[in-house]
């Protein structure tokens, strides 16, 4: 069974940074897309970035493009989210998703989701 566990949410000023981490079980994920999704209150979710789990290919939403760096790594079974530069727009709960056959930036493409980590820029 597919697990994805979130970790490294927080509370952080404007300007600052974070490193959200999506530790993966339950499978390997040669031929995954490692998605990252956010959710702030009263609003959709929306696509942040996206790592093909065998190229590392990347994706960005324009929103966080030269700010955000999405990574991943093999040997831990871990995908990354360095976040710079935060700002509180930035504001959401962020989840990890997985899937290996989506439409990139479309939440709803994904199977496997896990359970968000906050992330809350003050200004």
């Amino acid at each position: 069974q597919v697990q994805l566990v979130e970790s490294g949410g927080g509370l952080v000023q404007a300007g600052d940074s974070l490193r959200l981490s999506c530790a993966a079980s339950g499978r390997t994920f040669s031929g995954y897309v490692m998605g990252w999704f956010r959710q702030a209150p009263g609003k959709e979710r929306e696509f942040v970035a996206a790592i093909r789990w065998s190229s590392s290919m990347t994706y960005y939403a324009d929103s966080v493009k030269d700010r955000f760096t999405v990574s991943r790594d093999h040997a831990k079974n871990t995908v990354y989210l360095q976040m710079n530069s935060l700002n509180p727009e930035d504001t959401a709960l962020y989840y990890c998703a997985a899937d290996n056959s989506v439409v990139i930036t479309s939440w709803r493409s994904y199977k496997y989701w896990g359970q968000g980590t906050q992330v809350t820029v003050s200004s």
